[in-house]
């Protein structure tokens, strides 16, 4: 039982020095954008939003695009209309958006919606240059194509943005939301851009560069977004992070709402770690490839509030098991739990959260119960659907003035 128990919280303590190392990587990131030269060449951009029933958030999106801080001539937006019953269609078409439908018995979702509409948009006279992924319930900051823009001149091929939540201070699990996103989607991206290694693909947010999905096609799975990663660094590519180019998208009000999507994620996240993990730990070894072995460990470290319930557990087996080398196992809990604290509290301050996403933490309990039964039900073998579209937030929320870009104010030069 001791050797089990020492090796349980061994492997908690390697898993949370590894997110401490990113962490404090994450404090020596650039966090701006040079921009793009004067004489530099605009990069056409085509800006991609898959719709499942989306009318009445998809107006927000298209209506902040039409001000973005870029010539609108290098602009062209695209929204296909997947498999919808209502009137998203109409919608894109009378806020100026190409639109295209699609209707499908079985190939049903988002990255089936993304694969068709990109393999229509090789077919025209003049292909674009890059381009651009958004879901239909977000806006982005007013420097969003600048910034990708000026990406794409440095010779970067796939830039994630920075991808947080929409008015957290809404609700609750929006704020909780927007804590756990802090950590995930900027401090990590961050502290891996200053180690070396690939930011990863979040979902949202996503620019390519035309030659890269001309090179590699786009992946349809349940999370396309995953996978399509793990296909770019197996073969030599690398994503770069984009800190000052932010988009925002609406998150379900309660946890209840939430349930779908979050099946999706995670049930999706495990087939790529099954699918894809030995294979990154194997050439990662075999080739001595830090970007490789960073992604592998990135699959396998367990969403934040399992991180931490396999935390509390190691804890309390620390604290009521008569083990003979009790002094070890407590030392090692301890820092798994502190370690946690530091990168939590390090991600919020480095992605300059709001009041609502400290005080949030409150309910971090209550969340954390919610997220083991959801993965127990996913383990017991409970499948997520096709394409479900989420119940979020609908009222009109403004853009937030603050982000990220905007509130650095004393911004490390970019390398």
């Amino acid at each position: 039982m001791t050797t089990l128990l020492l090796a349980f919280q061994s492997l908690l303590a390697a898993l949370v020095g590894y997110l401490l190392l990113l962490t404090a990587a994450a404090w020596r990131a650039p966090r701006r954008t040079p921009p793009a030269a004067a004489n530099a060449r605009r990069h056409r951009f085509a800006i991609l939003i898959p719709a499942h029933n989306e009318e009445r958030l998809l107006p927000g999106l298209l209506a902040n695009l039409r001000q973005l801080a870029y010539p609108a001539d290098a602009v062209a937006i695209h929204v296909v209309a997947d498999n919808c019953t209502d009137r998203t269609a109409a919608v894109a078409a009378a806020h100026g958006a190409t639109v295209h439908e699609r209707t499908h018995a079985t190939l049903r979702g988002k990255g089936y919606a993304l694969q068709w509409l990109i393999n229509r948009l090789w077919e025209t006279a003049v292909p674009p240059d890059a381009f651009v992924i958004l879901d239909a319930d977000s806006v982005v900051s007013p420097n969003f194509l600048q910034v990708m823009d000026a990406r794409l001149a440095r010779g970067e091929r796939a830039v994630q943005a920075y991808y947080a939540v929409r008015a957290p201070e809404q609700s609750g699990s929006a704020a909780l939301r927007y804590a756990a996103l802090a950590v995930l989607h900027y401090l990590r991206p961050q502290g891996r851009m200053r180690l070396g290694a690939s930011a990863g693909l979040k979902g949202n947010g996503m620019v390519f560069a035309a030659d890269l999905l001309r090179q590699h096609a786009w992946s349809a799975s349940l999370t396309e977004d995953i996978e399509y990663h793990m296909q770019l660094i197996l073969a030599g590519e690398r994503v770069t992070f984009a800190p000052d180019a932010v988009v925002w998208a609406e998150m379900p009000d309660t946890l209840a709402a939430a349930h779908s999507q979050n099946v999706r994620w995670e049930q999706g996240r495990l087939d790529m770690v099954r699918q894809y993990v030995p294979r990154l730990l194997a050439r990662a070894c075999r080739e001595r490839n830090f970007v490789l072995f960073d992604a592998a460990v990135e699959q396998i470290i367990p969403p934040f509030s399992i991180l931490a319930g396999l935390s509390l557990l190691g804890f309390a087996a620390a604290v009521v098991l008569p083990t003979p080398r009790r002094r070890l196992s407590r030392r090692l809990a301890l820092f798994t739990l502190a370690g946690q604290v530091v990168y939590l509290f390090a991600g919020l301050r480095l992605a300059h959260a709001p009041a609502a996403a400290y005080r949030a933490l409150l309910g971090a309990p209550r969340f954390l119960a919610w997220k083991i039964a959801l993965y127990g039900r996913i383990l017991l073998g409970h499948r997520a659907q096709a394409w479900v579209r989420t119940d979020r937030n609908t009222n009109e929320t403004p853009i937030p003035a603050n982000h990220t870009a905007q509130k650095e104010k004393n911004p490390r030069p970019s390398a």
